[in-house]
Order: structure tokens, then sequence, then C-alpha cells
């Protein structure tokens, strides 16, 4: 079964890297544009990572909380000790920090679902 990667962004250039890069990665991908869809869509949708981009990831991992334990990964420009340990704080699996590359999310992505058990076997 196809894992599949929710990614939460209002940036379109970078959905779309990261998405063509997943999918080369054998992942299957959605994404949304505003925070506020994102806790009905997990219910329905059942993600197996969720990829958090945007002034607004530190609110919607919060409330992601409150209705799962899916993995987590932050990416904001945020590079203060003080949002990072905020987003590990409110439970993000890992933190990334913008620039990077979209290897580095897959990388990250792998590396997620291993620590969480959930890693396809191929």
């Amino acid at each position: 079964m196809t894992q599949k990667i929710l990614i939460v962004s209002d940036e379109l250039k970078l959905v779309d890297a990261l998405r063509e890069y997943l999918y080369l990665a054998g992942f299957e991908t959605s994404y949304l544009c505003d925070g506020a869809e994102v806790t009905p869509w997990i219910r329905e949708n059942h993600p197996n990572v969720v990829l958090l981009n945007g002034h607004n990831g530190i609110d919607t991992c919060k409330d992601i909380r409150t209705i799962s334990d899916v993995p987590i990964i932050m990416m904001l420009a945020r590079i203060d000790e003080v949002d990072r340990t905020l987003g590990f704080e409110l439970g993000a699996d890992d933190y990334i920090c913008k620039p990077s590359s979209p290897r580095e999310v897959v990388a990250r992505v792998k590396a997620v679902l291993r620590r969480t058990g959930n890693e396809q076997i191929t």
C-alpha cells in the first residue's frame, strides 16, 4: 500500500517540488493551502506523515495533536531555538529549517517513518 503524505503550504513552487520528489520516492501526496482544512482532512484520509509549512504551522500542529498522532514534520523559516523547541513541545516529530532541499525532506520523511515503525517494506 502506498504511503500518503499531506503537505500543508501556501507556497505552490515548494509544493510542486516536494510532490515531484515524494512521488519519485514512491509516496502518494496531497496538499492543502489552508491550515483550517487540515484536521477534517486528516480524520477522513489518515495520512502517514504531515509536512507543515507556513506561518500557521505551530497552530496547525497543535490542532492536529488534538485528533491524531500522525508524524508531523515542520518546515519553517524560523530558526530560533525557541521556535524549534515550541514545535517539538506541541508534538512535531521533526523540524526542518528553510531553505532546505526536497531531497532532505524525502530523507526526513523516510527517517520519521522508520522511527515510528511505519516504513514501507519494498
